[in-house]
């Protein structure tokens, strides 16, 4: 393909991810995907370069535009070599008009910036958007960071997280035996941090409430040497059978799956009724601390989508408080840097729950800033996904 071509196929790509994020539709990444099984004549030069300019791209450009050209043209005005390949080839893109509409360059459309917990500065935002480093979390039923560090020399320690190893974004690390052998996950030090914030230990019942594809699941049952009692719920079947596979490959065998069916999961969870230890609560979010890895995430936040979270966000909470024990602790946590979502949400459940408390010493020191009653982490202060967690412990 011609360097022309290629842009050209970028900016086709882009009107399906622009698209997508209007509609909620598939994510970029699968977008990509199918775009580029669609076109097996693109070799590996050409994919990568078409790549480059998709996500270039995404995260210049603040909200979904109204063209993939459009967007492009937003980069070609600041970019010399790009706008000359809008060259009126045969493959490539038109020639560019001094009038055509370009979209806006930015972190995020000022609506939803405004939605930001107070801490979240401008000197966050360049590193909200950077490309993150890849974030290994070594399974101590196998393994110990010491490990990772000989299997990876090129890598470096996550401060505060014992288990961590954090290597350069690009690295193929799951294509290393080591990691079919179940001696690593990979995991962002944001959750790394949260899963060590449950304060878990050998004996316990724990439920892992929004359990996903089981990568927390995965670090509590390694911080609990599998020794703890771990219910993985989820109502996304799909998601959810991931865990198994996941967790013999592990070595994991202290956790039970169980599929939840929407609106039925008080009473598919009566017989933990006030019996966990710890309960843990990742509940569904905007996404907004996760931009460094799928920046089109703030083109899809809608005030309408938002509301739907925060309306599951207070069902999840109460499920969770539910399940835990007298004097037992539950985290509430969103991969989000919106104080809707984090501190407010705390702040309402403990307004309707007297007697619980809020913990306030449980990270690693240097880790997070307090905020509310929770705390927030962020990209750059604490180089990991944006991430709002509070330790809550209910009444004896």
């Amino acid at each position: 393909m011609t360097p022309a071509a290629r842009l050209q196929t970028a900016i086709e790509i882009l009107d399906a991810i622009a698209a997508a994020a209007r509609d909620g539709g598939a994510p970029a990444d699968a977008i990509f995907a199918e775009a580029m099984r669609a076109r097996r004549y693109a070799g590996s030069k050409d994919r990568r370069a078409i790549r480059a300019h998709v996500y270039d791209t995404i995260r210049a450009i603040r909200s979904a535009p109204v063209s993939g050209r459009a967007a492009m043209l937003a980069l070609a005005d600041a970019d010399p070599a790009i706008a000359e390949l809008f060259d009126g080839s045969s493959y490539g893109p038109a020639p560019i008009a001094a009038a055509e509409v370009r979209a806006e360059t930015g972190l995020a459309a000022q609506a939803l910036i405004d939605l930001f917990d107070p801490l979240i500065g401008a000197d966050e935002g360049d590193a909200m958007l950077a490309r993150a480093s890849l974030d290994l979390r070594a399974n101590r039923i196998k393994a110990s960071a010491d490990d990772l560090a000989v299997l990876f020399p090129e890598g470096e320690r996550i401060a505060g997280a014992p288990d961590g190893w954090r290597l350069p974004s690009e690295t193929a690390a799951v294509q290393h035996p080591a990691y079919a052998d179940g001696l690593f996950e990979v995991q962002d030090a944001a959750s790394q941090y949260a899963s060590a914030a449950l304060d878990a230990e050998p004996g316990q019942a724990i439920v892992d409430l929004c359990a996903g594809g089981g990568g927390k699941t995965l670090a509590i049952a390694s911080l609990t040497g599998d020794g703890a009692k771990i219910l993985a719920c989820d109502t996304n079947r799909a998601r959810l059978q991931q865990l198994p596979p996941r967790a013999e490959r592990a070595d994991a065998t202290c956790i039970e799956t169980r599929l939840l069916n929407p609106g039925q999961e008080v009473d598919m969870l009566a017989d933990w009724q006030t019996k966990a230890d710890r309960v843990f609560v990742d509940a569904p979010c905007s996404g907004s601390g996760t931009w460094r890895r799928s920046p089109e995430l703030r083109w899809r936040l809608s005030p309408s989508r938002l509301e739907r979270h925060l309306a599951d966000q207070a069902k999840l909470i109460e499920i969770g408080a539910d399940l835990v024990a007298p004097g037992g602790k539950l985290i509430y946590a969103v991969c989000s840097i919106i104080e809707r979502e984090g501190r407010a949400q705390v702040d309402d459940f403990l307004n309707r729950h007297h007697g619980w408390t809020a913990d306030d010493s449980y990270l690693p020191e240097g880790v997070g800033r307090a905020a509310g009653r929770g705390f927030l982490m962020t990209p750059a202060h604490d180089g990991c996904d944006g991430f709002f967690l509070a330790r809550l412990t209910a009444p004896c």
